[in-house]
């Protein structure tokens, strides 16, 4: 009997061991089945081919900080009537696959982007202005856009070699075949920061750009988007801008105590400082629609406006070598009464006149 009693103790015990092993190994086991069945689990482990990070993880710079930081009070007009003027083909126009600058041959895309520009240097000269420039590289903006680092780099090598087989003219030619290499809300988001660069940076040229009316803030922001840093060469313009002094002013301080944004003889003489320039003559159809915004009327009659600075500018003379066969042949070609009115400068009978 105490035989099999201690037998029987025996095979309490190990039965005791056995359940005790098995209650240890139970949790672990039951908390194996949700982290399978969570699927973000899974995404969160470390793969064997890692995906490439997105742009928005890599570090931002100062300068997509900066653009970044932008809000929609910071200016009294809307962004996006500046983004949808800007795609309009009057001004840059809406591409999306990179093409050639017509004049400098850099690739651009979507409503005129660079792709290619390196970060600048761009100082303060103006002693009055504390406000600093922004100049970023296209990889910045790219970043600031959100957008996938890696794409930039394949557009442009793919533009290079298109670039180096056509010629930049022959390019251009076969813009309207290409297939689109980013979508319209990639294009719309890199126009924005772009935008937004343009705006901070009309800052740095006027000194009292809050005080400008909403369209004039859009105007000056339309010429840093279209030139840039060489905006800085028209020192007639940031002149007016800056010291407020007019043609018939007796200073700068009558304008300081007037609403200066008001004044339709300041602004016109503002005005005439851009009509005589280069860029007016070489892009007409633009510098009417900028240089109008800055009338203090344009927001009343914006074609009117169009209209008095259209009866201002006139469109560049274009001359044209040619030798004496060449000009044997337009002088035949321009035979009759109509020709000789255009000679003159007259418009043809039924036909508008474009100012």
């Amino acid at each position: 009997m105490s035989v099999t009693t201690r037998q029987l103790s025996v095979v309490i015990h190990v039965c005791a061991m056995a359940l005790s092993a098995a209650g240890q190994t139970s949790p672990a086991a039951t908390a194996n089945v949700p982290e399978q069945s969570q699927p973000s689990a899974n995404l969160s482990a470390p793969r064997l081919d890692p995906a490439p990070a997105p742009a928005s993880s890599a570090p931002a710079s100062p300068a997509v900080e900066q653009l970044l930081s932008f809000k929609d009070s910071d200016v009294k007009f809307d962004l996006s009537d500046l983004m949808e003027i800007l795609r309009d083909r009057r001004h840059e126009g809406w591409v999306l696959a990179a093409y050639p600058d017509p004049r400098t041959g850099q690739p651009l895309i979507g409503a005129g982007v660079s792709l290619d520009l390196p970060a600048r240097e761009h100082p303060q000269t103006d002693p009055l202005n504390p406000h600093p420039f922004l100049e970023p590289s296209s990889a910045e903006l790219w970043q600031a856009a959100g957008l996938d680092p890696e794409k930039l780099e394949t557009m442009l090598g793919r533009f290079q070699s298109r670039l180096a087989a056509w010629s930049k003219k022959g390019f251009r030619r076969r813009i309207k075949t290409f297939e689109p290499e980013i979508t319209d809300d990639d294009a719309n988001q890199l126009l924005r920061v772009a935008a937004i660069q343009a705006i901070y940076n009309a800052r740095g040229y006027c000194r009292d750009f809050d005080k400008l009316s909403a369209s004039q803030q859009m105007a000056l922001s339309q010429m840093v988007y279209q030139m840039g840093v060489n905006l800085q060469h028209f020192s007639q313009f940031l002149d007016l801008i800056n010291n407020r002094v007019a043609s018939g002013q007796a200073s700068t301080a009558s304008l300081v105590r007037t609403d200066f944004a008001a004044d339709v003889g300041y602004w016109k003489s503002v005005q005439q400082s851009l009509v005589q320039s280069q860029w007016a003559r070489l892009y007409r159809a633009r510098a009417v629609a900028v240089i109008a915004m800055l009338d203090p009327k344009y927001v009343d009659e914006p074609g009117m406006a169009e209209k008095r600075v259209g009866a201002m500018l006139r469109p560049a003379v274009v001359h044209r070598r040619a030798g004496r066969q060449g000009a044997s042949q337009i002088a035949a070609s321009h035979s009759g009464r109509s020709d000789k009115r255009r000679a003159a400068g007259q418009p043809r009978r039924g036909k508008q006149r474009q100012s």
